[in-house]
């Protein structure tokens, strides 16, 4: 799953992007460049294809863990977030993106 995200540090007004590289029911692994503490909340909305549409779901997650590593292009961090609030309508959304992309692994 590489799917580009957009993600802002809760009560904050800069917006940053990144990429889920994995994704489940209860919360996202995602690669960024933005150096942020365990514990930070974020307000998340993830772009994904949806057949013939581009489509969203936005959630608001809390970083449980992260971790730095080197690339080329300098310092990159992966995140693990945890999801605090999810609607119904956008956990719908997800369970369909997850199911797809299961499927095209089979």
């Amino acid at each position: 799953m590489y799917l580009p995200l957009e993600y802002r540090v809760v009560d904050h007004p800069n917006a940053y992007g990144g990429i889920v590289i994995n994704g489940s029911e209860i919360g996202l692994c995602i690669y960024t460049t933005e150096d942020l503490p365990i514990g930070t909340k974020l307000n998340v909305m993830v772009l994904f294809p949806d057949e013939y549409e581009l489509s969203n779901f936005e959630v608001i997650t809390e970083i449980i863990w992260r971790s730095l590593y080197q690339a080329e292009e300098g310092e990159r961090y992966q995140y693990g977030l945890k999801f605090l609030e999810i609607d119904e309508q956008h956990l719908q959304k997800l369970r369909h993106l997850i199911g797809s992309q299961l499927s095209r692994k089979i």
